[in-house]
């Protein structure tokens, strides 16, 4: 087995007899739902047979009962795969596909763009889209950059709370998403809470009244209905300042949990509530 590292990025290459070993593939197995997006953005999307139970973007993607957290190497085996795309080794899976001589591409969650950046363009030359997937990227950079413009003026004088359960579960500045917010000038209060260190630290209802964010961001609004409404209702959090102007937004979850091209919804979504928030 060779491991071929890039940004993060892992390549199991399991050795494979005869030249079949180094051609494109065009039986890919995706297990995750960046990985999906990704591969169907850099124009793969023929070259893919099955993706996981939560790989619902696209639309058309093929969609099966595959599991992400509980991965069956004979139920993936039975899709004849020449590569399968993973985020992590859930359930000894890469060892299981090893022994079938599956090859096996680990793609793990972003820790900033620059490394989602780097497995888009992985994706592209091993898929034999390279030329897409770096048109992707600049495309992806360029929209991000014109995001981060537009609110060069309130750099630093917006506070954010990033809600992604309705526990309070939130996000600092070391995560990837919390590197969005801090790349558009916004000041994360999960920063200063007692657990940050593991980066997604439980914040209570009192410390972000206390801290009185000027935006807040709700990634729950699929899994858990959140809304601006519901927020409003939260004791003591009619005084929040987001609350209180009206700049509490909402964000589909997998948007705002995914590393691929849409993240640059995400960032223009963000961006757009800053520049409301930045005139009140």
């Amino acid at each position: 087995m060779v491991r071929l590292r890039l940004a993060g990025i892992v390549l199991l290459a399991f050795a494979l007899a005869g030249p079949a070993a180094a051609a494109v593939p065009h039986r890919i197995v995706s297990l995750s739902p960046t990985a999906t997006e990704d591969l169907f953005a850099i124009g793969a999307g023929k070259q893919v047979v099955a993706v996981d139970s939560d790989s619902d973007y696209p639309k058309n993607a093929p969609h099966t009962k595959l599991s992400a957290y509980t991965p069956n190497a004979e139920a993936i085996a039975g899709y004849n795969p020449d590569l399968v795309v993973i985020s992590n080794d859930q359930n000894g899976i890469v060892a299981a596909l090893h022994k079938l001589k599956v090859p096996v591409l680990l793609q793990p969650a972003a820790s900033g763009l620059g490394q989602a950046y780097a497995e888009i363009e992985q994706l592209g030359t091993v898929t034999g889209h390279a030329a897409q997937a770096k048109s992707v990227v600049a495309r992806m950079r360029a929209q991000i950059a014109a995001a981060v413009k537009s609110v060069a003026s309130s750099r630093g004088k917006l506070t954010v709370y990033h809600e992604l359960e309705q526990d309070y579960y939130s996000a600092t500045s070391k995560t990837f998403i919390g590197g969005i917010y801090k790349l558009l000038g916004l000041r994360d209060i999960a920063d200063a809470a007692p657990d940050a260190g593991s980066g997604y630290p439980k914040l209570s209802a009192e410390y972000i009244v206390a801290a009185n964010p000027d935006l807040i961001v709700l990634a729950d609004t699929v899994c858990c209905g959140q809304t601006a409404a519901k927020v409003a209702k939260r004791t003591g959090w009619e005084n929040i300042s987001a609350v209180k102007n009206g700049d509490v937004v909402g964000v589909n979850d997998d948007i705002a949990s995914r590393w691929g091209p849409r993240i640059v919804d995400f960032v223009r979504a963000v961006a757009a509530a800053a520049r409301s928030a930045a005139r009140k």
